[in-house]
């Protein structure tokens, strides 16, 4: 779902897009508000702006509008959720609704509602300090489940933003390169022309060895048997 955000400041207007990986039709928006129940875009709230990426509108939105957001299509597939917060104050932290990824880089901007030229922006990391400066950004290179935590900004010594969960997961696994992918391909050639030689060759082996111990067999007999002709004369 796009925007990935977790908050906006009150009166915004935001437009709220279901990204379709699976090729589904049918997405619509989903809201869980804060009493728990569940509304579809349209129905009491925003209005639908395009019926084939299912993007909803919402306008002049209001704290009431927080709550949790997510997409779900006709067959039930749902995307991740993403937990919206409406402020009415005047500083605001725009952080990642959504987990990013391990090594990731993240950035973190401190907005004031005011003209914030000349302002100093302070960050914190579940209640401590950890930067403060004049851009209002701050960024985390390469991240990591240490940087997990609960974060905020203020406007130096003076308002300060809501708090907004920063999540970390696992990053993805690398695609094979294509000299191991080339590596298995031979491997797997080999395999396929090798083996019925292999098979071929100890089927032939076998049949060798077979008919040389019969011919052993009936020579012995024949031995035998001109022994005992012998014997009776």
């Amino acid at each position: 779902m796009n925007p990935d955000e977790s908050q906006f400041y009150r009166y915004d207007n935001i437009i709220l897009t279901c990204q379709d990986h699976w090729n589904t039709t049918g997405w619509t928006v989903r809201r869980k508000t804060p009493e728990g129940g569940v509304r579809t875009c349209s129905s009491s709230w925003g209005s639908l702006s395009s019926s084939s990426s299912c993007s909803c509108m919402v306008g002049n939105i209001y704290p009431t509008d927080s709550g949790v957001y997510w997409c779900e299509s006709a067959d039930g597939k749902t995307s991740n959720a993403v937990n919206i917060t409406i402020t009415d104050r005047l500083v605001l932290l725009e952080s990642p609704g959504l987990p990013v990824l391990e090594g990731a880089t993240v950035t973190l901007r401190c907005r004031a509602e005011t003209n914030s030229s000349g302002l100093r922006f302070d960050f914190f990391k579940d209640g401590l300090a950890v930067s403060i400066n004049s851009t209002g950004e701050m960024i985390i290179h390469s991240a990591s489940k240490s940087d997990e935590g609960l974060y905020k900004c203020s406007i130096h010594e003076g308002e300060e933003s809501l708090s907004n969960w920063l999540a970390v997961g696992a990053s993805r696994p690398p695609p094979p390169s294509s000299e191991a992918s080339s590596s298995n391909s031979r491997l797997i050639c080999h395999l396929v022309v090798g083996t019925p030689y292999l098979l071929s060759t100890v089927l032939l082996g076998l049949i060798y060895r077979d008919r040389k111990r019969a011919a052993r067999t009936v020579a012995e007999r024949r031995g035998s048997n001109d022994v005992i002709m012998e014997i009776a004369v």
